[in-house]
């Protein structure tokens, strides 16, 4: 679920002034959508949770054998090119494009669109604000996003030509020519117990 904070009759919000709230106020996670307003995210339910930790496992499991670039996690913020600063459950930057990103930025909300991204939908998000999020994620330079929906068993793909693929959990999904050799099995997260 997402609650809004408008900021318009102050003047909104410059990046260090968003970067400085976000600090001060750092038991509550927000992101800021394009128009500057300031989205507070629920937090999620101890299963979201535990299977974001596993999924983003995963992928820190293949990048350390590979070395081909940076995960992130949820807390980790990146200011998009239509100003938006979004967090991810899960992020993926080439290793040439964070070399590009100046050491100075990394302590902020970096000025850089992940090469990939993953959206878990929890049991407080709404899946029509999630496929928006998607969108704009491949709007701003994402080449391939995955948002995960345990509702309904199945994973919506984005892709950087447009394209978009609905996979059932018992199809393996692979990173394609953005994390080459990278596969998840849905199944392995989901089953543990019946989720949502």
């Amino acid at each position: 679920m997402e609650y809004l904070i408008k900021t318009k009759s102050i003047g909104g919000m410059t990046e260090e002034q968003f970067f400085w709230f976000c600090q001060e106020n750092d038991s509550i996670n927000f992101e800021r959508n394009a128009k500057g307003e300031i989205i507070i995210m629920a937090p999620t339910g101890i299963d979201t949770d535990e299977s974001n930790l596993e999924i983003a496992s995963d992928l820190v499991y293949w990048n350390r054998k590979t070395k081909l670039g940076h995960v992130f996690g949820y807390n980790a913020g990146f200011t998009l090119p239509n100003n938006a600063v979004r967090s991810p459950d899960a992020a993926y930057i080439k290793k040439e494009e964070w070399l590009r990103v100046a050491p100075a930025d990394r302590k902020r909300f970096a000025h850089v669109c992940p090469d990939f991204v993953i959206e878990l939908l929890s049991e407080t998000d709404h899946e029509r604000f999630l496929h928006e999020k998607m969108k704009e994620w491949m709007e701003n330079g994402c080449e391939l996003s995955w948002m995960i929906n345990p509702r309904k068993k199945e994973t919506t793909i984005y892709r950087k030509n447009g394209s978009v693929e609905v996979r059932a959990f018992h199809e393996t999904l692979d990173g394609e020519n953005v994390l080459p050799g990278f596969t998840l099995d849905l199944t392995s997260v989901f089953t543990k117990e019946e989720q949502f």
